[in-house]
């Protein structure tokens, strides 16, 4: 019997990942590594169908590497990001999702338009904040 395709919401659509790890075309991304935020292995990986979620991704993300947006392709089911859906965003306008199953890396975006200098401090300053309040942002 054959395996059926995953599903998920916004199921057809062009699914973004924004990280600064180098990687190619056909590698993994994969739950149980680090994420871009903190050192500790993460349970989900998140994507989103709308290309500025991933640009908060990429330059929100740790390390040193050049920020990176990745066209991934689930590699099972998906579900609605319970972190913006439920907590931020009734009725998921960011299109963000997560996954217990790989994401394959199927091309990068090579041009996009970064936030505004202001506007990514700002937002860095609201989650320092929120980490200094003990608040857990993904789980």
């Amino acid at each position: 019997m054959p395996n059926p395709e995953p599903t998920g919401p916004d199921r057809g659509a062009t699914f973004y990942h924004g990280t600064r790890a180098d990687l190619a075309v056909g590698d993994l991304l994969a739950a149980g590594r680090g994420s871009n935020y903190r050192a500790m292995p993460m349970s989900w990986i998140y994507f989103s169908a709308a290309l500025e979620s991933a640009v908060w991704g990429c330059e929100l993300a740790q390390g040193s590497g050049r920020e990176r947006i990745y066209v991934v392709e689930p590699t099972g089911d998906w579900f609605d990001d319970p972190n913006l859906t439920d907590k931020r965003f009734p009725g998921n306008p960011t299109r963000s999702y997560r996954s217990r199953s790989p994401l394959r890396i199927v091309g990068e975006v090579e041009s996009w338009t970064p936030h505004a200098p202001e506007v990514l401090a700002a937002m860095k300053a609201n989650l320092a904040q929120l980490k200094e309040e003990g608040a857990e942002i993904i789980d």
